[in-house]
């Protein structure tokens, strides 16, 4: 077997750790605006919904490159690895950079666009939240690269230390941008700008010290190689449109919620930030996957790769169960830490524990077991069955259930709950007929 259970353990659990880390930095910014008002909270909310985007294509990039280099560290070839890890820091350092431009040259017209005619307070916070964490998209673009590529060899640790060195930045800067400064909403964004600063810079110095697995330290390394390029991207670009679709309805969808008042806007964005702490487990075993996966089917170990997938996704379920009923029972305490209205409260109490109980069952099927199809190089059946989920069911539902309805809130939750059961139908469909690992390796 090419992984232990102690290597298992080494790779997931600072994978864990860094997703606490990484969520926690969204949760202090969250408790520091809220001290702006709900005004500022329901801002920082829409533009978070684009940053979302931006980030997640950008992973899915990163993912593209992450299961290259696997697949070639599973074959054996190092120079191949190497070059391929060049090539993903180009890719999404280029992206970075235009997602960047447009986002600071088009703050406003953007979310104008997006979320049409919302309150000018809550428009003005969200301008200025979006211009600055836009400039941030390059050194986060750096730094996602860097740690999909130490977790293509196994090491997640890299990552893990330096989001707490990021964290640390960030709750500093907080503490003396908007606790003493009192620069609310821009201190919050500066704070994640000059965290994402350190982060990059630190993440560039692993890379390229002598120490380093793939060191890329030439900067022939990171000249095009458009074979290399067309492999990452024929893994980056239908996560990128899955993802990049996913958000787009999430957007749609935020726009609806947008439509029944500041109390909700405030109170769904706050559910979110909170249902992701439920998610660490799942979430983390699936970034696991693509590594174990990978390497499975770089090395030509397709009977490992479905017993790892077995095994990772009960890890990923036993989790999810203890943080979601742990999460159940504080559900209406934690979102008083936040500085929101009574109501806005209870409509996040009522949509979390709804969020609690659904996911018990079908998140880890819907979001852990794709990447292990995305691993073998199943990517385009995972996009269409996310795609048309999304909009179908999603945006469909959402808009039924919380506006013709009348459910608000926890109808549009409601239509997302009703997307996941399509996911995990179709993706253990596709895990039990074994059409996924028919695919053949990209290292060849």
């Amino acid at each position: 077997m090419i992984f232990s259970n102690k290597d298992l353990k080494k790779l997931i659990i600072p994978l864990m750790g860094e997703q606490v880390l990484s969520l926690t930095v969204g949760f202090v910014d969250q408790l520091m605006v809220s001290q702006a008002g709900e005004a500022a909270v329901a801002g920082v909310a829409l533009v978070d919904n684009i940053n979302r985007l931006i980030i997640q294509i950008m992973a899915a990039l990163a993912t593209g490159g992450a299961v290259i280099c696997s697949q070639y560290i599973g074959a054996g070839n190092e120079k191949r690895t190497k070059k391929a890890a060049g090539q993903l820091e180009t890719v999404l350092l280029i992206f970075a950079l235009i997602m960047m431009g447009i986002s600071v040259i088009f703050a406003r017209p953007v979310l104008s666009g997006i979320f049409g005619n919302t309150e000018a307070a809550i428009m003005n916070f969200a301008v200025l939240y979006f211009t600055v964490t836009a400039i941030s998209y390059p050194f986060l673009g750096i730094y996602n690269a860097g740690a999909a590529i130490f977790r293509s060899v196994g090491n997640s640790k890299i990552s893990l230390y330096i989001s707490l060195v990021m964290n640390i930045v960030n709750v500093i800067g907080n503490a003396i941008f908007v606790l003493s400064f009192h620069w609310g909403v821009f201190g919050v964004a500066l704070s994640t700008l000059l965290s994402r600063v350190v982060g990059s810079t630190i993440m560039s110095y692993f890379i390229m010290r002598e120490k380093s697995p793939i060191r890329l330290n030439k900067l022939s390394d990171y000249l095009p190689n458009f074979s290399l390029i067309k492999k990452i991207l024929f893994i980056g670009i239908p996560s990128g449109i899955e993802n990049g679709m996913f958000q787009i309805g999430k957007l749609m969808v935020v726009r609806m919620v947008t439509t029944l008042g500041q109390a909700a806007i405030a109170a769904n964005s706050i559910s979110y930030t909170i249902i992701d702490f439920a998610n660490i487990p799942a979430s983390s075993m699936g970034l696991a996957l693509i590594t174990v996966v990978g390497q499975c089917i770089g090395a030509g170990r397709k009977d490992e790769a479905k017993h790892y997938v077995k095994k990772i996704l009960l890890w990923a379920y036993i989790g999810d169960w203890i943080c979601n009923i742990t999460l159940f029972f504080l559900g209406h305490y934690i979102p008083t830490w936040f500085n929101l209205s009574p109501e806005a409260v209870d409509i996040a109490t009522v949509v979390l524990r709804a969020f609690n109980i659904t996911s018990l069952f079908i998140w880890p099927l819907s979001f852990t077991m794709p990447n292990a199809l995305r691993a073998a190089g199943d990517v385009h059946y995972t996009m269409i069955v996310s795609i048309l989920s999304m909009w179908i069911f999603r945006v469909g539902s959402s808009y039924i259930f919380g506006l013709v309805l009348g459910f608000g809130v926890l109808g549009v939750w409601i239509g997302m709950f009703i997307d996941w059961g399509c996911r995990s139908l179709f993706f253990g469909i596709r895990f039990l007929n074994g059409k996924w690992i028919q695919k053949e390796a990209l290292t060849n």
